[in-house]
């Protein structure tokens, strides 16, 4: 039986592309790269921001890509984060879930630091029991690395919990890790590049419901 409601964030509870998007073409400025323009920088929601900047870059080189996250940060920490949007429904799916008592854990890839910071300022951070993310140095901005841990520090079992996300990252992290996992299909993952997940969703109002239906199994 499903106690534990694991949710991302970007993509998920929240629509974050103005704030990501206008910080990689502020990193990518000031190193002096000709940035594309935002509507082709949509890949970068979701998956860890080094690798982002690697391929933007088109480059390993660790000193360059932290001096990229580096000034990411700059205009994210003040500005970005708060350049975003909760998605219609979601302060209702959040109220639900936790009326019928399951437990919520934000599980993000971004620094967990900004992601709290996030959820208070938009008013959606009491409805959690936990909050995990990804440390400033980039320790644990793998999603099954992330589970992985916060599965040993809230000692959960995965069976009793799902991983609710956009893209196939959620998905494959919640599978490596013993979890179901629920697609959903309003934030930047397509159908297809969800399709191994154990259920789709395509609304916040949905979410509960199709939690349910894997109750049922």
């Amino acid at each position: 039986m499903i106690k534990n409601v694991l949710l991302d964030l970007d993509g998920t509870l929240t629509d974050p592309a103005l704030g990501i998007t206008n910080c990689i073409i502020y990193a990518l400025t000031r190193l002096d790269v000709v940035a594309p323009p935002a509507h082709d920088l949509h890949f970068a929601i979701g998956p860890p921001l080094r690798g982002t900047f690697a391929t933007l870059l088109n480059s390993d080189d660790a000193a360059i890509i932290e001096q990229a996250m580096s000034f990411y940060r700059e205009r994210f920490a003040d500005t970005g984060l708060f350049e975003n949007i909760v998605y219609d429904g979601v302060p209702e799916m959040l109220a639900t879930l936790k009326a019928q008592k399951y437990r919520l854990l934000l599980a993000t890839a971004k620094p967990h630091v900004y992601a709290r910071r996030i959820l208070a300022h938009f008013r959606i951070l009491a409805p959690f029991n936990g909050i995990y993310g990804s440390e400033l140095d980039g320790v644990r901005q793998h999603k099954g690395e992330l589970l992985t841990y916060l599965f040993t520090c809230e000692g959960i079992d995965p069976q009793s919990a799902v991983m609710v996300g956009d893209r196939h990252h959620d998905i494959d992290a919640a599978h490596a890790n013993g979890c179901r996992a629920i697609g959903v299909t309003y934030g930047y993952g397509s159908a297809a590049e969800l399709a191994h997940a154990d259920r789709l969703c395509d609304s916040p109002a949905r979410i509960g419901a199709t939690i349910a239906t894997l109750d049922a199994l």
